[in-house]
């Protein structure tokens, strides 16, 4: 299958800002697709998107594929209710760092903790790109936002330690500067059993940039180059792949627990 026929052509032009790391994501997700369709290792009518609200959660609606979007931080509580429904779909859950890791931080931990066998893909560009630019749970100590305008006093959260600290068997944290890496990683993920997390490190010139000194899509994309690596540097941010790890996904054991009481029912 041919990337190109997994874009809703008829739904662009796209309403990401020029130089957004949306369009990146976007870019590789269809291709790591379109791959895995090409080779039958997914099926695309048995593969399901879900996002909630904020700029990487409008990524759904431009692929086509079944998805939901639903409301603001809940990605993932409606995965969970269509992996226990239908074991066989392949979830795909959109999603950013407002998202996941404010309202729907609950949802993020508990996901992982279960070990709800969906991929996750956080667009993490460090604000609140969508509704004007405020601080977001990833937002860096004394980096600006509309609501920070003298700099954020607030430690960010670590996305990736987050979700292993809950248990998560597979975590990966790559940037939109690094487009092959990112590809490879969704593939791995696909292939793994369980929760597998994704911390994509994204651009946001318009809301997070221009407040903060980086002032094209250039300069944050080499600031993201520069800034992490796939080893252990002081000062640097951690890229690469963080754990891999197996463990028996949530709803194999929901299943098993259901059957096992319907036949003890059956039995008595």
């Amino acid at each position: 299958m041919n990337w190109r026929d997994l874009i809703r052509w008829e739904r662009m032009p796209h309403i990401l800002c020029p130089g957004c790391g949306n369009g990146t994501i976007l870019n590789v997700l269809v291709r790591a697709l379109a791959e895995k369709f090409e080779a039958g290792e997914l099926d695309p009518d048995r593969t399901v998107l879900v996002s909630g609200i904020g700029c990487s959660s409008r990524l759904p609606g431009y692929v086509r594929l079944d998805s939901l979007h639903t409301t603001h931080g809940r990605p993932l509580a409606f995965a969970t209710g269509l992996k226990l429904a239908n074991p066989d779909l392949e979830i795909i859950v959109l999603t950013g760092d407002g998202d996941a890791a404010a309202i729907g931080g609950n949802h993020l931990i508990h996901a992982a903790r279960r070990n709800l066998d969906v991929t996750v893909i956080c667009s993490n560009n460090l604000i609140y790109g969508m509704t004007g630019g405020q601080v977001s749970p990833t937002t860096p100590e004394g980096a600006k936002s509309t609501t920070t305008p003298y700099g954020n006093p607030e430690p960010p959260f670590d996305l990736c330690e987050l979700v292993m600290g809950a248990g998560a068997p597979h975590v990966e944290r790559w940037t939109t500067a690094h487009p092959q890496q990112l590809k490879r990683a969704i593939h791995r993920a696909l292939e793994r059993d369980g929760f597998s997390f994704i911390d994509v490190l994204s651009q946001c010139p318009t809301n997070y940039g221009r407040r903060n000194d980086l002032k094209s899509p250039r300069e944050m994309l080499e600031w993201l180059r520069e800034n992490t690596s796939t080893k252990d540097e002081p000062g640097k941010i951690r890229i690469g792949i963080l754990r891999d790890e197996e463990r028996k996904p949530f709803h194999e054991r929901v299943h098993e627990l259901i059957e096992e009481v319907s036949g003890d029912e059956e039995g008595g």
